[in-house]
Parts: structure tokens; sequence; C-alpha cells
């Protein structure tokens, strides 16, 4: 199991816990294949993390996992271990703008 932690705007848009549980998908987990399991199981976020088109990450969102950011890390990297067994979960952030 792979645990996503979301924020608050995506928890209420989906109805959804702060933590939720998904199955892991099959081969490698990456943020592509690991965002696609997140859709298809909750499709309310469809094109709320990324953009339906290019599926490229919205920009005001952010990835993090075992407290380094993974946000610009490329969507076919291999997450850490420790977010494939379940041990640490990934963290979608929405990021602030402003100044």
């Amino acid at each position: 199991m792979v645990r996503v932690i979301l924020p608050a705007h995506l928890q209420s848009l989906a109805n959804l816990p702060r933590e939720i549980q998904l199955e892991s998908p099959p081969g490698s987990l990456t943020q592509r294949t690991l965002l696609n399991a997140l859709e298809a199981t909750h499709p309310k976020l469809s094109g709320t993390i990324r953009d339906h088109v290019t599926q490229a990450r919205r920009p005001l969102v952010r990835f993090f996992a075992c407290e380094e950011d993974l946000s610009h890390n490329s969507p076919d990297e291999p997450l850490p271990l420790a977010v494939a067994s379940g041990a640490e979960p990934f963290v979608i952030l929405g990021a602030i703008a402003g100044g």
C-alpha cells in the first residue's frame, strides 16, 4: 500500500480524508504511476494536480517524500523505497503565492 497525504482543498473537493492509501501500481513506483493510480481511484482529483493534456504538475502544487522536495524531479524517476513500501507518505501540498 502507498500512503498519500492530500492538501485541505483537495480533501474537500473529493470528500477524502487527509491521508489515503492506494494499492501499489505494478512495476516501478514513480510520480506518474502514483498519480495515475490516484486519479483512477478518485476521478474528482483528475486535472487538479496535473494538467489534463500535458500531465505536467500544476504550478502551485508541490510533491514531498522522505523530507525531500520532489516537485522538479522527472515524473518517471522512481520514488524512494520508503514511499513504495508505505513506511513514508507521498505528500501533495498546495503552495502559497504572494509576497
